[in-house]
């Protein structure tokens, strides 16, 4: 029998057979490249690069995760962008706050390519680390002083 697939131009295509059985992947000792298209549970995971924590290996898994909590909390931190002074020309408040932002795109970006490995304990971690620099964020403004334009209510003027 032969396998060939056809494509709209008539065209006969051999179709090359699996190099891997299909079925359950988790027990092979072949580390290489496995993408997972579903959630899944496990310390053998592939993170941003291949090799990365390392398979079989619960400190570097561990250590991984906390480190893509610590780089989601910089994300949330990172969105609120610095606090200039006001004697700072407009060239360097610029080029300072377009620096942050750019900074901050790479690791939002980091971070979202570490949740596409779709293991569930990375999102845990990813999803914490930006609730916990949400509320670092959000707690951090509400401390400050309101400004005398934020203290006037428009309604009693």
């Amino acid at each position: 029998m032969s396998h060939e697939i056809h494509d709209e131009g008539g065209m006969t295509m051999p179709m090359t057979p699996p190099s891997k059985p299909t079925g359950d992947l988790s027990n092979t000792s072949d580390h290489s490249m496995i993408m997972n298209n579903s959630l899944y549970w496990g310390k053998n995971v592939t993170i941003l690069f291949s090799g990365w924590p390392g398979h079989d290996h619960l400190g570097m898994y561990l250590l991984s995760l906390a480190f893509l909590f610590l780089l989601a909390v910089a994300v949330e931190v990172l969105s609120v962008g610095p606090t200039l002074k006001p004697t700072a020309t407009p060239l360097v408040s610029g080029v300072t706050q377009t620096g942050v932002y750019a900074v901050r795109t790479v690791l939002a970006y980091l971070v979202m390519l570490s949740v596409m490995s779709f293991n569930v304990g990375v999102l845990i971690a990813v999803v914490a680390g930006h609730a916990l620099g949400f509320f670092v964020v959000k707690v951090r403004a509400l401390n400050q002083p309101a400004s005398r334009a934020d203290s006037v209510d428009p309604l009693k003027v």
